[in-house]
C-alpha cells in the first residue's frame, strides 16, 4: 500500500507548574521562599526517517502529543523537561498547516528537523517574585499551555531518474529488469497504481535511484485518471525516461501527449532532460518498424534507443546514457520548497475577442496546449479539440456567434472553424 498524503494531529506538551514552597530547615524560622519552576513541555518535531518511503503509518496513528514538563521542586530544584516527541517521516514530505494550507516545511534530508509545535514554558517558582516589599511571596506560575495543530503531510518520491510513459507501455518491467525493486506487471493498463522505487547498480561505485511512475493519459493534469495524484512525483526527479510502446499504432503522438500533460502540469517539467526509449524491439512486429519510428523521431531531434525490457536489450546502454545525463544536470534546490499542485476549483480562465479576420482566444493554458500541438497528425488535432471542449472554449465560441469557416487565432496559430 502507498500512501502519499495524510491528515494528522499535534500537541505539544504544557509547561510544568512553578510551585509556592518556602525553605524549612531545623532551627531555621521563616526560611525564604525556594519554590522551584517547571520544566519545559515537550516540542513536536518533525524529521526525515531514514528507512520510511510511504505515510502509511499515519494510517494506524495520526494523534501525536509531547509530554508535559514536571512541576519544580523544592530547594530551588527545576522540574525536569519532557523529552521532545519526534515523528519520523520519509524523505520527500511536505508538510502542511491544515487550517489554513500554508507550507511549513519541504523535508528532503534527515539534517532538517522541523519544529511544529513548541513545547510550552515552564512556570516560575515563587523565588522569582521575591522584592525588597514582597519577602515572602506566595506566587508562582504554572506552566504554559501547549500547542495544538492537524497537519497535511504531502510525499513526493525523491529519485534520480523517472520512468514516464503512457499506460502499459513496460515502465515497470524496465524497472523490474534493472532494480530489486519488485512492481506488478502485467499485459493491461494501470497495473501500476501507485508509484515504486529501485536502485540499479551500474558497477561497483555508481547506482542510481529509479521511480516508475503510473502512466498518464489524456487530461492528466486536470486530474484525469490516475494523473494528478502522481504527476507531483516526477517534479523530484532530475531526468526523465519516456518509454514508448513499441506496440503503439502512433509511437509520436504518444511522445507528444505526455510531454504535453507533463507540461501543462508544471511548464518546468518540460524542461527535464529526457531519454527516450522505444520499447518491446524483441516483438517481430516491432521490430520491422522500428527503422521508420525511428526516423520519424530523428526528424524531430529527438534520439531513439531500441530496447527490450522484458529480454533485457540494450539496458545497459540505456542505465549509462542517462547516468551521463544525470552527471550533467543541476542537483535538486533544497533551500526552498518546490511547487505544489492544487487543483483549480474552477476551470482555466481564457478569453475571446472579436476581430475583423475572426476570432482571438487567449489564455495561458490554452495558448501553451496550442503551442505543444503537433498540428500534422489528426490524433493530435483532435486531442486539442477535446481540450478546448473539456475548457468550455468550444461552447464559448459557440455562445458567442461563430460561424463557419471564419479564423480562429489562439497564441501564434490560426485555425479555421468547421461544425
Amino acid at each position: 500500500m502507498f500512501v502519499d498524503e495524510s491528515k494528522i494531529y499535534v500537541r505539544s506538551g504544557k509547561g510544568g507548574d512553578g510551585i509556592v514552597h518556602f525553605h524549612k530547615e531545623k532551627y531555621i524560622n521563616r526560611g525564604g521562599p525556594d519554590g522551584g519552576d517547571g520544566g519545559k513541555g515537550g516540542d513536536v518535531i518533525i524529521k526525515v526517517g531514514p528507512h520510511l518511503n510511504t505515510l502509511l503509518a499515519f494510517r494506524h496513528k495520526n494523534k501525536f502529543i509531547a509530554e508535559d514538563g514536571k512541576k519544580g521542586g523544592t530547594s530551588n530544584k527545576s522540574g525536569k523537561s519532557a523529552s521532545d516527541l519526534v515523528i519520523p517521516v520519509p524523505a520527500g514530505t511536505m508538510v502542511f498547516d491544515a487550517d489554513n494550507n500554508d507550507l511549513l516545511g519541504d523535508l528532503i534530508s534527515s539534517d532538517q528537523p522541523l519544529l511544529v509545535c513548541p513545547g510550552g514554558r515552564g512556570g516560575r517558582g515563587n523565588t522569582h517574585f521575591t522584592n525588597s516589599r514582597r519577602q515572602a511571596p506566595r506566587i508562582a506560575e504554572k506552566g504554559e499551555p501547549g500547542l495544538e495543530k492537524y497537519l497535511h503531510l504531502e510525499l513526493k518520491l525523491i529519485a534520480d531518474i523517472g520512468i514516464v510513459g503512457m499506460p502499459n507501455a513496460g515502465k515497470s518491467s524496465l524497472l523490474a529488469a534493472v532494480t530489486n525493486a519488485k512492481p506488478k506487471i502485467a499485459d493491461y493498463p494501470f497495473t501500476t497504481l501507485v508509484p515504486n522505487l529501485g536502485v540499479a547498480q551500474l558497477d561497483e561505485n555508481t547506482t542510481i535511484v529509479l521511480a516508475d511512475i503510473p502512466g498518464l493519459i489524456e487530461g492528466a493534469h486536470m486530474g484525469t485518471g490516475l494523473g494528478d495524484a502522481f504527476l507531483r512525483h516526477i517534479q523530484r526527479t532530475r531526468v526523465l525516461i519516456h518509454m514508448i510502446d513499441g506496440l503503439s499504432e502512433e509511437p509520436f503522438a504518444d511522445y507528444s501527449q505526455i510531454n504535453s500533460e507533463l507540461a501543462l502540469f508544471d511548464p518546468q517539467m518540460a524542461k527535464k532532460p529526457q531519454v527516450v526509449v522505444f520499447n518491446k524491439i524483441d516483438l517481430p512486429e516491432v521490430k520491422e518498424k522500428w527503422s521508420k519510428v525511428q526516423r520519424k523521431f530523428e526528424k524531430h531531434g529527438v534520439h531513439l534507443i531500441g530496447i527490450s525490457a522484458l529480454n533485457h536489450e540494450n539496458l545497459n546502454k540505456l542505465l549509462w546514457q542517462t547516468h551521463e545525463l544525470l552527471s550533467t544536470s543541476p542537483l535538486l534546490e533544497i533551500s526552498k520548497p518546490l511547487p505544489v499542485y492544487r487543483p483549480e476549483a474552477n476551470l482555466p480562465d481564457f478569453q475571446i475577442k472579436r476581430l475583423s479576420s475572426g476570432w482571438q482566444i487567449s489564455g495561458q493554458a490554452i495558448e501553451r496546449a496550442a503551442a505543444m500541438t503537433y498540428w500534422e497528425y489528426d490524433d493530435s488535432i483532435r486531442r486539442f479539440q477535446r481540450i478546448m471542449e473539456s475548457m468550455g472554449v468550444d461552447q464559448a465560441l459557440r455562445d458567442a456567434g461563430i460561424q463557419e469557416g471564419e479564423n480562429v487565432i489562439i497564441g501564434d496559430h490560426e485555425l479555421t472553424w468547421q461544425d
